[in-house]
């Protein structure tokens, strides 16, 4: 069984900061691309950014410059700095990895419980 795991949420003032972390445990092989996801209230779920094994970084033109996204491979771990922040980040969000797995003997796509950023004066 592959669990995620994310947090680090919470309420914010305009231009303040947070860091959204995301552990992997559970009988994992590998794991390829770590990405943030965001679901807004009455929106469609979004993709903020995504990191390969490698370090390779990209990011939707909303979060550019204000994000960043990292991982520690060794760990099996995601984290979203997230500064500058705008009430139009406002949103659950979610970490998403690719992972091959002893039990499945296969890639498969998990996700994690989600974790509630508020930004708001």
């Amino acid at each position: 069984q592959v669990q995620l795991v994310d947090s680090g949420g919470g309420l914010v003032q305009p231009g303040g900061s947070l860091r959204l972390s995301c552990a992997a445990s559970g009988s994992i092989v590998g794991i390829t691309d770590m990405n943030w996801y965001r679901q807004a209230p009455g929106k469609q779920r979004e993709l903020v950014a995504t990191i390969s094994r490698g370090g390779n970084t990209n990011y939707a033109d909303s979060v550019l410059g204000r994000f960043t996204i990292s991982r520690d491979n060794a760990k099996n771990t995601v984290a979203l700095q997230m500064d500058s922040l705008k009430p139009e980040d406002t949103a659950v969000y979610y970490c998403n990895a690719r992972i091959f797995t002893r039990a499945t003997a296969r890639w498969n796509d998990y996700w994690g419980q989600g974790t509630q950023v508020t930004v708001s004066s």
